[in-house]
């Protein structure tokens, strides 16, 4: 009887790993094509001189991101507003096996907004510039506030 049922199961399981594509092979040409100029870029970020806590958080973007993807890719995206970097790691949370939880999640915000705010500087300013005055407003109070929990 067990014979019978193991056989069926690991039959549908060789199908199932046979149908599942490699994430490159579900994104689009587009789409893959920047992910790939973004791979190309520096792969880690020199923290030494941020606050402790960002360090920390940091540890814990290289941990978990590099579970799914290589970190030149958010360290290298044209990402650079609170919002953009709230609505990337709230879809990065919710993709199977990210093993992302909200506290890690708010410490990868934390590390992204802290180091779009420092290293990316030029970029979020002309970003900034385009946005609404309520919405740059919103941005830089949330940019200080992560400043602020971090001493700085």
């Amino acid at each position: 009887m067990k014979i019978q049922l193991i056989i069926p199961c690991a039959a549908a399981l060789a199908l199932s790993l046979a149908l599942v594509k490699p994430v490159s092979a579900q994104t689009d040409p587009a789409a893959a094509a920047r992910i790939a100029a973004l791979e190309h870029g520096p792969a880690t970020v020199n923290v030494s001189s941020y606050p402790q806590g960002i360090q920390d958080d940091y540890e814990i973007f290289t941990q978990k991101c590099a579970q799914c993807h290589k970190l030149s890719v958010p360290i290298n995206s044209s990402y650079v507003t609170p919002e953009e970097w709230s609505n990337y790691v709230k879809l990065m949370m919710h993709k199977i096996g990210s093993n992302i939880g909200g506290d890690d999640g708010k410490k990868i915000y934390d590390f992204l907004v802290y180091d779009s705010s420092i290293r990316k500087k030029a970029q979020l300013q002309a970003k900034l510039a385009t946005l609404s005055p309520a919405q740059k407003a919103d941005a830089e109070a949330k940019i200080k506030t992560v400043q602020a929990k971090y001493g700085k």
